[in-house]
């Protein structure tokens, strides 16, 4: 499988990789503690029961050669940063984990994302060993009362009502498969707590919709120097969506890049 992990585990998809001293990654996928060596044709992974799983999370059915061709005829500036960043893979992140995490990654840095993410597995989570699973609604629900010892600030009370809101059925993750992009969005942005760029890290990162283009402070500034795209988010992400087609997600992973790259 054509993947390059450090750009791909390190650019803020996910929370939950940490890169060792050996250039080796660790991280959770599900209930197995993985870490994963570069190869020349991918990578070896150590600690994984379910391989299968990890394949998925990686996105191993993406023709990547044909997505970058595609997303690199919409776009010259593209073209070059993807040609200089091989490997750069969307990851497939389990929709309740990826929904969970990113209610929690609002007007924060990536580095304190992780550490609050961290704070709830390592609080609520399974014991796997060395790391512990992302929890359950119901885990997190059992334990409330010890919320405040992760440190969410005021992410606090919308973490809890997603996971009650989950747990009732209110919400719910398998039944939001079956949506559409624009109903996927159009349902997440109903979340307390889910604005249009939570609903389009979910979209993509969780349910899979290569077409959403999430617009953070680092892409807008990017959108306006590259593209002179200013305005609204719908605006600016639309411009995005439009341009890049399908696969707009990929587009937006290189541009988010550009600055480590060029």
């Amino acid at each position: 499988m054509d993947v390059s992990l450090d750009p791909t585990l390190g650019c803020g998809q996910a929370h939950r990789w940490r890169k060792l001293t050996d250039g080796r990654w660790q991280g959770v996928i599900r209930n197995d503690v993985v870490t994963l060596s570069q190869t020349p044709d991918g990578f070896d992974c150590e600690g994984c029961s379910d391989i299968p799983a990890v394949l998925e999370y990686f996105r191993s059915q993406d023709d990547l050669p044909s997505i970058i061709k595609e997303i690199s005829e919409a776009d010259e500036c593209v073209a070059r940063l993807s040609g200089a960043c091989p490997g750069l893979r969307i990851l497939k992140q389990p929709e309740w984990e990826c929904l969970a995490t990113y209610v929690l990654a609002t007007n924060v840095n990536v580095k304190r994302i992780a550490k609050m993410v961290e704070s709830v597995c390592d609080l609520f989570g399974t014991d796997l060993g060395a790391r512990r699973a992302f929890p359950t609604p119901k885990q997190i629900l059992d334990g409330k009362d010890r919320i405040c010892e992760c440190r969410l600030g005021f992410r606090e009370p919308r973490f809890i009502t997603l996971a009650q809101r989950v747990e009732d059925g209110e919400i719910d993750i398998e039944g939001m498969k079956k949506l559409s992009y624009e109903d996927l969005h159009r349902e997440l942005c109903t979340i307390y707590g889910v604005g249009p760029k939570v609903a389009d890290c979910v979209a993509l990162f969780g349910y899979g919709h290569l077409c959403a283009f999430p617009i953070d402070v680092r892409i807008q500034k990017e959108m306006e120097m590259r593209y002179g795209v200013t305005g609204s988010y719908a605006k600016v992400s639309g411009y995005g969506r439009e341009k890049f087609g399908r696969y707009a997600g990929y587009a937006q992973e290189f541009l988010y890049h550009s600055e480590f790259i060029e």
